[in-house]
């Protein structure tokens, strides 16, 4: 064979040769992680409409979390009223299985009542404030932590090989700013305290399961409702006491920082 010849049969062979090379190198996509979003309506992104079922909006952290770090969300659940017993009773857990490789999870605000201390806080004085306050921290420390044990052992029986992700509550005021509506900085103060206790009741449970708890506390601060700048909404919003557009980027951005690549299968 001539050397042109050669030359031709090596060219004609080239692109078979490319092909080979190029295309099992292409067709390897890097893995995707299924993302699955429980919880209340911290979870579910009310606060900030259009709203789908449940109060669930496009502003949830775990809609805007969608195609970061390889995360496709999978199923997102989370519905604003929900309790403990609520999120099991109304299927949440159904949209987990041995699939799942994110859980987020807001859940504990509706089980302790906590809606009924910011409203004796608002609209009556001291004594009707510390006394639903007091209410309310009783039942985050003696009721609350059984409630999630059970639901947090549901979650892992379901989502056997799932990071889970537990957000908490950011505080609601910023009593620097002074005296909101009724309400005293001393009164905000005190359903402050009762946000860190409930913080710290389920961090402590979410820990002992093997969870990641995030805390939002740092990132509000100077933004509660009475703020300059708030990223909580106001008592006459449809959505009162839950964050606005900026408070859920907020939320977003802790619960993205959070999140271990290294830890994912």
């Amino acid at each position: 064979m001539t050397t042109r010849r050669r030359l031709r049969a090596l060219l004609a062979t080239l692109p078979l040769l490319l092909t080979a090379l190029v295309l099992p190198g292409a067709a390897a996509s890097p893995p995707s992680y299924d993302l699955d979003v429980l919880g209340d309506s911290y979870g579910s992104g009310y606060g900030v409409p259009p709203y789908g079922a449940c109060g669930r909006s496009d502003a949830a952290y775990g809609v805007q979390i969608d195609g970061r770090m390889r995360l496709r969300l999978d199923d997102f659940v989370a519905c604003a009223g929900a309790t403990t017993a609520s999120l099991v009773a109304g299927g949440q857990l159904e949209a987990l299985d041995e699939d799942t490789d994110v859980v987020t999870l807001s859940i504990g605000g509706n089980d302790i009542g906590w809606s009924s201390a910011v409203v004796a806080c608002l609209v009556g004085g001291d004594p009707q404030c510390a006394l639903a306050s007091e209410a309310v921290r009783t039942r985050i420390t003696d009721d609350l932590p059984a409630l999630l044990d059970g639901l947090y052992d549901d979650v892992r029986d379901a989502a056997p090989r799932a990071e889970v992700v537990v957000t908490g509550y950011p505080r609601l005021f910023s009593p620097e700013y002074g005296t909101f509506v009724a309400m005293s900085p001393a009164e905000q103060e005190v359903l402050n305290e009762g946000a860190d206790l409930l913080n710290s009741v389920i961090a402590g449970v979410a820990d002992q399961h093997g969870f990641t708890f995030v805390d939002v506390t740092k990132r509000f601060v100077g933004h509660g409702v009475n703020a300059a700048d708030p990223w909580v909404l106001g008592p006459l919003d449809p959505g009162a006491f839950h964050p606005d557009a900026a408070g859920y980027a907020a939320y977003t951005e802790a619960v993205t920082a959070a999140i271990r690549p290294s830890r994912l299968r």
